[in-house]
């Protein structure tokens, strides 16, 4: 079938559901269905060629610089890497208890979280299909677990339906399935999707219904053993005597769709988040460690970049010591690979041309706020027989992530207890109060779902991306006409100079997209250098 007839099958799907179930719904499909970008990562980059002693200056030690600086080492080039803070990584960040953090205006929290646990305060999962990043953990021998995306028996959560009580992912995920297959199988025994099938394909669709929606052979679903199976039980199935289940009951469909909590379901969905993911074991920080680990030396800590001027024989960046200030330094380079967010880079002078300049200061950058709670036990495991996955709630703090290791461990135990992100006016409100505020609400929020949490809560930590002093914001948010005009202008050569980092790609806010941009910039600046 070509593109033009599964848009027209697109289209035509849309209708009936619209038709059937309302526009609000058909709407509702519509923002669920998306695309997402590939990585298009083969193998790390081959730097071929003598570079005759050239110099590399980098500018951060994100996983664009380190990326960076690890490759063209190879190749033979000598590096210096500034980094603004005492650590490798950049946003590959993960907080440790004896840790603590400064956001913009002074405040401190410092993390009490106890041995063993820890908090992702940036990314936190890495798909399967994005290569660049994988092929870095295990070049560098970082060890790897399975991030669970999908929890069945976690929960989603709306304080406008269902008295505000929390529903099984499970139920609402089968009950919509079996809604909407009922619906499809009404039409379709009606023929009101003649055009779409043929006469002699109908049968044939109304058993894959069937068996879609376990419904039942009136094409309806219905409280049955077969809904059970998926849905889940009232009463468990057991041994010995006292041992029958009990089906439990659909929720009606009007309810459902009325709900609209069907539409964190298909989070899953999305290319992106199909499993399996992965996580770096220990935190998602191990990754910049072993980086830094690998690049011993080459790496100048504390270093705040104040301006950055090229002329033709090389690159110098003037920069003070971000902890303790003092008197300004500077470091030079035949070239420079900067990989510094656009969010502070528009506000450091730096003599590149209008079109950069302009494509770097058209850059706005999301807002993104993630709380990590600790309590006292593993509730969630241990009362509710929740390992790992995702719940969701229209609340503001979105999404809860119980912890993907770590099961039947006794003592504390640490969760994202909320995640939010984009330009929407929750997330600034939400990092516009105090770190203390900012807890106190998550686990407000959270004790609606889990009545534990008020009783279980020991401390936790806040972190607001646009408060974070090295990034200010989470990452680089491109519209299509902005990055038709100024995304190819942000890339490009300029002199001695080329950028790198997320938001010179097109997986934004993802590292698998500061890794292709870092290969992408040196492979470019290479070629540069070899015919200079």
């Amino acid at each position: 079938m070509d593109d033009t007839q599964n848009e027209v099958s697109r289209r035509s799907l849309l209708k009936l559901i619209g038709t059937t179930a309302g526009s609000a719904m058909m709407y509702q499909t519509m923002v669920a269905m998306g695309w997402a970008g590939t990585s298009d990562f083969i193998a790390p980059p081959k730097l071929s060629g003598d570079v005759k002693g050239a110099t590399v200056l980098v500018l951060g030690a994100g996983l664009a610089g380190l990326t960076s600086a690890y490759e063209l080492r190879k190749a033979g080039y000598k590096v210096q890497l500034l980094e603004y803070n005492d650590r490798p990584g950049g946003r590959n960040w993960s907080l440790y208890g004896g840790d603590s953090y400064t956001e913009m205006g002074g405040n401190t929290q410092h993390i009490d979280f106890a041995k063993g646990t820890y908090f992702n305060p940036g990314p936190w999962r890495i798909p399967y299909h994005h290569a660049g990043i994988l092929h870095y953990c295990r070049e560098l021998n970082v060890p790897l677990e399975l991030f669970n995306q999908v929890n069945n028996n976690a929960y989603v959560h709306s304080t406008n339906a269902f008295g505000g009580k929390p529903k099984r992912y499970r139920e609402i995920s089968s009950d919509f399935d079996g809604a909407l297959a009922e619906i499809l199988a009404k039409a379709t025994s009606q023929n009101k999707i003649d055009g779409f099938v043929t006469k002699d394909e109908k049968d044939g669709l109304l058993q894959i219904l069937r068996v879609w929606g376990a419904l039942d052979e009136n094409y309806q679903y219905r409280k049955s053993d077969r809904v059970g199976e998926r849905r889940g039980y009232d009463v468990e199935p057991g041994g010995g005597l006292n041992s029958v289940w009990k089906n439990s009951d659909p929720i009606p469909m009007k309810q459902l769709f009325s709900s609209n909590m069907w539409t964190s379901t298909m989070a899953g969905r999305g290319y992106e988040m199909q499993m399996p993911l992965f996580q770096a074991a220990g935190g998602m920080g191990m990754i910049g460690r072993a980086f830094g680990k690998s690049l011993d030396g080459m790496i100048k800590y504390n270093c705040k970049v104040t301006s950055i001027r090229q002329d033709s024989k090389g690159v110098t960046a003037t920069f003070i010591d971000s902890k303790k200030g003092g008197a300004p330094q500077t470091a030079h380079a035949d070239w420079c690979i900067c990989t510094i967010p656009a969010s502070v880079l528009g506000q450091i002078e730096m003599n590149v041309g209008a079109p950069m300049k302009n494509a770097i200061n058209s850059l706005a950058y999301d807002a993104a706020f993630k709380v990590g709670l600790q309590f006292k036990r593993r509730f969630w495991e241990e009362d509710e027989g929740i390992y790992g996955g995702i719940t969701y709630t229209n609340q503001p703090i979105s999404t809860i992530s119980y912890p993907s290791t770590g099961y039947h461990q006794k003592g504390p135990g640490v969760l994202l207890g909320g995640y939010i992100f984009g330009s929407r006016t929750t997330s600034f409100n939400f990092e516009a109060l105090s770190s203390a505020d900012q807890i106190k609400a998550a686990v407000e929020q959270g004790s609606k779902i889990h009545p534990q949490y008020k009783k279980e809560f020991l401390n936790g930590v806040g972190v607001s991306w646009h408060r974070v002093p090295w990034t200010l914001g989470c990452s680089a948010r491109w519209s299509d006409e902005n990055r038709e005009k100024n995304y190819n202008n942000l890339c490009a050569l300029d002199g001695r100079i080329v950028l790198a980092g997320e938001h010179c790609s097109r997986l934004p806010a993802w590292q698998e997209g500061a890794v292709l941009s870092a290969v992408d910039s040196i492979t470019r600046l290479h070629k540069r250098v070899l015919s200079a």
